[in-house]
């Protein structure tokens, strides 16, 4: 297991399930997920902004919008990109500002998921 593959332990059912979700769409609809692909890719690209602020700032999103298949993916993402515990407990946070404390339950479970995988590098 190298470095990049021994973070995908963090919902690792949750992210079979996604990548299995995503093969069925793509092969029912192609062309809408290959442009889905293009976007993914374009938006997380390093710009002014780098891949793990980006990933972040996805992770965020995804909690505000109650997306555990989003919170599982971005999660995984921003680890590959180098996030430490302290940048994930500072989007968490923002995730809480932004989502109210409706979402606080989900940046919990996130945050100890989250520290399950660190302690695990």
């Amino acid at each position: 297991m190298n470095d990049k593959t021994k973070h995908a332990v963090y919902f690792p059912d949750r992210l079979r399930n996604v990548k299995k979700n995503s093969q069925t769409l793509a092969a029912a609809q192609p062309k809408v997920m290959e442009t889905f692909e293009k976007l993914h890719q374009a938006a997380g690209a390093t710009g002014v902004l780098d891949r793990k602020i980006k990933e972040l700032m996805a992770l965020a999103i995804s909690v505000t919008h109650g997306c555990d298949d989003c919170i599982a993916h971005h999660v995984h993402d921003a680890i590959e990109a180098g996030a430490t515990r302290g940048e994930f407990a500072e989007a968490l946070s923002v995730a809480v500002l932004m989502g109210g404390q409706t979402r606080d339950d989900l940046c919990q479970s996130c945050n100890r998921r989250c520290g399950s995988v660190f302690r695990t590098c």
